[in-house]
């Protein structure tokens, strides 16, 4: 069986970027996702287009390919109130560094990272963590299959990729809607 459209895939890999090690995922728990779906990159899917069970991959993405170059109008400068719960600043959770949910004036939900505060503002980064690197993936298909119906209907933990393990066979998918998964992922 081979890589191909809504044909569930397990993979293990390295990633690597700006020469370091970003994520590791094992044989023992490899990802899995239903290839074709959309959850992953289409440049990554593009490489592994019909490999087989126990092929091996080694390839790079350049950042035009993953996640885009860096967007300078998405740094932000917000007004230090913005994070004021009851009139005090937030120190706990606004730090630099750490990526903070957010809305923008729609409401959509977003989130960004905190990469400077000052006595009056907060400058917030609202580009992919990935934006601006080249990234270097190597690993093995560990396994492929058929998708079933629940990952067709894209069932949380059956082939969105999200990990939250949602789905319930009585109460049916908590996170889901007819829109696909509603997950922070």
């Amino acid at each position: 069986m081979k890589v191909e459209q809504n044909k569930v895939v397990s993979l293990s890999y390295n990633l690597e970027a700006d020469g370091n090690v970003i994520e590791v995922v094992t044989k023992e728990k490899p990802m899995q996702f239903m290839y074709g779906a959309g959850y992953l990159l289409p440049n990554f899917e593009y490489q592994i287009a019909n490999m087989n069970m126990g092929d091996k991959f080694d390839f790079v993405l350049q950042a035009d390919e993953a996640y885009g170059e860096i967007d300078e109008q998405a740094i932000i400068t917000l007004p230090k109130s913005s994070f004021e719960i009851d009139g005090d600043f937030d120190e706990q959770f606004v730090q630099v560094g750490k990526s903070l949910p957010m809305q923008d004036q729609e409401g959509n939900r977003m989130y960004g990272t905190v990469e400077n505060i000052d006595d009056n503002t907060v400058t917030m980064n609202f580009n992919h963590p990935l934006a601006g690197s080249a990234l270097h993936f190597s690993g093995e298909i560990v396994d492929i299959r058929e998708a079933t119906p629940e990952d067709l209907a894209g069932h949380c933990g059956n082939g969105c990729n999200c990990g939250c393990d949602c789905y319930d066979e009585d109460s049916g998918c908590d996170c889901c809607d007819e829109d696909g998964c509603e997950c922070d992922y």
